[in-house]
């Protein structure tokens, strides 16, 4: 199937990545191998979500870590973000409402991005695809140059000031340089991505409401990475909603086991153990400049 006739899809993960570990990186990338390879779908884009303070977990540092780690992890990645919206809404937000806040924002930066390249007089003689091309490397040239402008000679000791300097536009940069998704003719998706024994909660009692569920299959549709002692096929079985809409849920194997678990990782930390090959560098430097996880905080 050609990109064209593809449909773009954006993968939203929700959770509290505390912190961020090697494992929560790799979920994205097997989701989007699997979704490549059903010939189907075009990956354009993976948002990591933090969880808001108020969520009250056991263990949670403050969200400013969370996302400020999750940044630093992700400086690697060039289709991944970590967004700090529901970390910064005055309550802990369900996760529906976050998927439609973020498909509701990919719409709108969509129409905006229309709009500029509709304003934009074509280059002479230029087709459909060399324009695209021509926006999609002109895209990347604006983002290099911004984020040279806008973080300078940022490092190890400016990246907190870097990061609150330049979240926003990089946030506005990153979502720009995916010109490509003009060469697509149906609007995007937006699927939430999670480890296969989440699809089990949505049988806790008093823990969903039933509309909620629904709306996130069927409306959205999920991406479930399995775990080890996990049977997603299985939840999908014993639940009349979710067997309804079993379409839209993907389940995706996991051809490497990694049980890298980010409250074992909070437990080393505490004992003073290494968790190097983990965790991202930069982000146990993070955690050792604030002195977090430690058992004194």
């Amino acid at each position: 199937m050609s990109m064209k006739s593809r449909i773009p899809l954006i993968l939203l993960a929700c959770g509290s990545f505390n912190p961020i570990t090697n494992m929560h990186m790799r979920l994205f990338e097997l989701a989007r191998d699997h979704l490549h390879q059903t010939g189907r779908y075009q990956v354009i884009e993976g948002i990591m979500s933090p969880v808001n303070d108020d969520y009250r977990k056991k263990g949670l540092v403050p969200a400013r870590h969370r996302v400020a780690m999750a940044k630093l992890a992700l400086e690697t990645s060039d289709w991944i973000r970590v967004d700090p919206w529901e970390s910064e809404q005055e309550t802990w937000t369900e996760t529906v409402t976050v998927l439609r806040h973020h498909y509701n924002e990919s719409l709108r930066l969509l129409q905006y991005k229309k709009e500029f390249i509709k304003n934009k007089q074509p280059l002479e003689g230029s087709t459909e695809n060399s324009l695209s091309s021509h926006y999609t490397v002109r895209s990347h040239v604006f983002l290099i140059t911004t984020l040279r402008k806008v973080s300078g000679k940022a490092g190890p000791k400016t990246h907190a000031s870097y990061w609150r300097r330049s979240g926003d536009v990089w946030r506005w940069i990153f979502l720009m340089n995916l010109s490509f998704i003009f060469l697509f003719t149906v609007l995007p998706e937006l699927k939430l991505l999670c480890g296969a024994d989440f699809l089990q909660t949505f049988q806790t009692p008093n823990l969903w409401k039933k509309e909620h569920v629904k709306e996130i299959v069927e409306k959205f549709g999920l991406v479930c990475i399995s775990r080890a002692g996990s049977d997603p096929a299985q939840y999908i079985s014993e639940s009349e909603l979710l067997t309804k809409f079993h379409h839209n849920i993907f389940l995706v194997k996991e051809w490497i086991q990694n049980e890298i678990s980010a409250t074992q990782i909070r437990y080393a930390l505490c004992r003073g153990l290494s968790v190097k090959y983990l965790v991202p560098d930069s982000v146990i430097s993070y955690i050792a400049h604030h002195n977090i996880y430690t058992e004194e905080s």
